[in-house]
Parts: structure tokens; sequence; C-alpha cells
């Protein structure tokens, strides 16, 4: 069955008051926090796939989003990119419908539709984006959350120490889909962490910890967080011993301390701006230091 430009299997499920859960690679995938949130859900409640684009490259070049070749079985097998969406029973609460969305390169207001149209047939009532951004912020301070939706959903955020968004700047074609769902009487939400420019981590786990544990409180998902704070706790420590080989990165660090108490002092006002030695600091740092 083709639902815009997406082929999904049929016949359709009888879904349970679905809610979806989108990540979108790679505007909002810093660390992939992101990524690393959307597979564990799936993991945990064994998401089946349901349809992925009929024609990936009407949207992406391929020469930015590289297919891959592997080998199976002994024979050579291409992976093209793709945005594919799948499919979760919650027997606890409402069924799950996941999204791996690739921002577009081309046609990206169908695109944009074509994700909405499938919120609209599978009669979901919330869509979440959730991700990750780089920020000017300490990796030795709690990670901050931004967020948006409806007034009575951003109070049970605000509850979970998440902020209202005040972004203002460039965005994805793709925030498309969550500006018209409401015209179809779906709820939109938005989870965004702010992780350490200085450090950019291939896998952030402190990112990842803090996108599950809003999650799970928001959704009461069963999920057992310990080895991923395991994982976190780790790779914190070894961001304090490289902080301590660096003075420079020490310093820095101390400066955006003194930066994120007067962010976390403020509620949803204007930020105060970095002094122009960090962000010329931050502003050379290209993939972060080393943690060996």
């Amino acid at each position: 069955m083709k639902i815009g430009a997406f082929q999904v299997e049929e016949p359709l499920p009888k879904l349970r008051q679905p809610h979806a859960l989108a990540t979108l690679r790679p505007w909002i995938d810093a660390g992939a926090a992101g990524s690393l949130t959307i597979n564990a859900l799936e993991d945990t409640f064994q998401a089946r796939p349901l349809g992925e684009l009929v024609k990936p490259g009407d949207f992406f070049d391929f020469t930015r989003y590289r297919p891959t070749l592997r080998l199976v079985n002994g024979k050579r097998q291409v992976d093209i990119p793709n945005s594919r969406v799948f499919l979760a029973t919650n027997p606890e609460g409402n069924d799950l419908v996941f999204f791996h969305l690739l921002e577009p390169h081309m046609s990206g207001e169908y695109y944009a539709e074509s994700v909405l149209e499938v919120l609209r047939v599978l009669g979901v009532e919330r869509y979440c984006l959730f991700g990750s951004m780089y920020d000017s912020v300490p990796h030795t301070k709690p990670l901050l959350v931004s967020g948006s939706g409806s007034d009575e959903l951003l109070k049970d955020l605000q509850l979970l120490g998440v902020r209202r968004s005040d972004y203002e700047g460039p965005t994805t074609i793709a925030i498309i889909a969550s500006q018209e769902a409401p015209r179809h009487n779906i709820e939109v939400m938005t989870l965004i962490v702010h992780l350490p420019q200085y450090a950019q981590l291939e896998e952030d786990y402190s990112g990842h910890l803090r996108l599950m544990e809003i999650l799970c409180s928001l959704y009461d998902f069963p999920i057992d967080l310990g080895r991923t704070r395991r994982k976190a706790e780790k790779q914190l420590e070894r961001l304090d011993q490289a902080m301590k080989r660096e003075k420079q990165l020490e310093q820095l660090v101390q400066q955006l301390e003194i930066v994120y108490e007067a962010r976390s002092s403020k509620s949803n006002e204007g930020l105060p701006k970095l002094s122009p030695e960090i962000e010329k600091f931050l502003s050379e740092i290209d993939k972060g230091f080393s943690l060996n």
C-alpha cells in the first residue's frame, strides 16, 4: 500500500491510540543520542518493519548519504540509505510507531507531507521528534533539554526538567510535518538534549541517558537504565581526565559552568552570550578532544 512517498505493508495493523517517536539524521542527532534512544526503544518493544520510501533517490543525494556494500552468504548486497517506519505493541500503554528519518536534499515539501500522511493514516495521536545538538554547555553539569508542545504537555515536560524551546534560526524542511500535524488533531512534541560542543563523542551516552530518562518517565516505559547510566558515567570520567590534561579546556569548562548557572536561573528568557574568547576557542574545535 502506498501512502505518500512511502510503501507500507498490508493489511494495516489496528493500533491502540498510537504515538509516534521520530529521529532525524544528521540534523538533530549529535553524538547519535537520538539514534541510540530510538534503537533502544525498538529493541525493548520488539518493533517490526512497516514500510520505507519507495524511491529514496527522489529525496536523497547518494554522494552525501553513501550506499554501502556488504557480503551476505558470499553474495554482494547494496544497502541504500532510506527513511523507514517501524511498529511496536505496548501492552501497558499507547502502541508505538517509530520513524527513522533522513534529512532530505530534494523535494522536501513532499517528503514532509508523506510523513504527515503516514501519521494520519495510522491514526497517530502524538508525534514526538527527539534528538540532540551541540551547545556551549559543560559536561560537568546535568544536560539541558529544550522542548516544545501544547501548554498542557509542556507542564509535564517542565516537571521533568525540560525547558521551553526559544530557538530561532535554520531548521529542517521536515519540520513541516510537525507544523501541520495539529490541523489533523495530532499532538506534537519535540525534545532536544544539548551536548558539550567541545567533546563531540561518536556515541554520547549521557545524551542518550537523558532522553531515555525523560521518555521513560513520560510514558512509564519499564526499562532498566542501569547499563546506559554506567556507560555515561565512564564517558564522563574520561572527559574529566582529558580536561585535567589540557589546561585550556579546564578553563573553558569553568567559564561554561558560570554561563550554565546563569542559563539555569532564567525561566524561558534570553540566554547570556559567551565571551569572545570562548566563542573563538569553540569555533576552532573540529572534532572535539582526545579521550585517550
